[in-house]
């Protein structure tokens, strides 16, 4: 474990930030917007920042997934193709981090996001009491896989709105409600942290007091996120689903196109 001292008082707003992450991203995603900048403005170093992130992200994912499991708005066996792809993404991303031109993703990124957030801003919805699955057939099996892969590795490079694309995506590729695509996104969130987590901690690069501090903050709010998401439905998570996608559209345009 890498040593890391921080005052009193930015602990302290550290967790406030991951609360308030914790609850946005059960929500819509895109909680990492938060907490990254956050930890990296408290001084820590790059590297480690994205470890502790990925811990304290996990709780957060853990706790919003299982609690779209129990409201019967994931099904696990439905999704188990996609559950497996996107670990082995998550790891293969980790591996090959240090292969891949960081610049060209960067700069691709910003316009694949906002091309995202356009399709979400025109894009039908379905009611929120229709709560079918598509039929299970060999085009789904290999929607999932080739879906899961794809951003179980974006998120393995430690990728931020991993959130966002996956209910992008899963609204896109599936036509189902925001209800399920969040407990979609929520759940595969869960599963590439996990993995990618992993690594960063063989690695060492995790600060692990902060990081299950921050964690337990962020499990309390998805906890509060997802029941709310659920009570609400979509006249709450599309809005707020909206503004996430194209903070971050926007931040990461602004850091890879103007920043120097």
């Amino acid at each position: 474990m890498m040593e890391f001292a921080l005052e009193p008082s930015l602990w302290l707003v550290l967790c406030g930030v991951a609360f308030i992450a914790g609850f946005i991203d059960a929500i819509a995603g895109g909680g990492g917007l938060l907490t990254v900048p956050a930890l990296l403005t408290a001084g820590l170093p790059p590297h480690l920042v994205l470890g502790t992130n990925k811990l304290a992200a996990t709780f957060g994912s853990l706790t919003a997934s299982v609690t779209y499991y129990r409201k019967k708005l994931f099904d696990p066996k439905y999704w188990r193709h996609a559950l497996l792809a996107t670990a082995i993404g998550a790891c293969l991303g980790v591996l090959v981090v240090d292969q891949i031109s960081k610049q060209t993703l960067e700069k691709v990124l910003p316009v694949l996001i906002l091309i995202a957030a356009i399709y979400s801003l025109f894009a039908k919805v379905q009611p929120d009491d229709q709560l079918m699955l598509p039929v299970e057939n060999r085009k789904n099996r290999w929607t999932q896989r080739l879906q899961g892969l794809t951003l179980g590795f974006y998120d393995g490079i430690a990728g931020p709105g991993t959130g966002s694309f996956w209910m992008v995506s899963t609204m896109a590729l599936y036509k189902i409600n925001l209800l399920l695509t969040s407990g979609v996104a929520r759940s595969m969130n869960f599963v590439s942290n996990g993995f990618a987590l992993v690594t960063f901690a063989l690695l060492g690069h995790i600060h692990y007091q902060l990081g299950l501090a921050m964690g337990l903050c962020l499990m309390v709010g998805s906890y509060f996120g997802a029941h709310t998401a659920i009570r609400f439905g979509s006249k709450l998570i599309k809005p707020l689903f909206i503004v996430m996608v194209m903070a971050i559209a926007l931040r990461l345009i602004w850091q890879t196109w103007f920043s120097a």
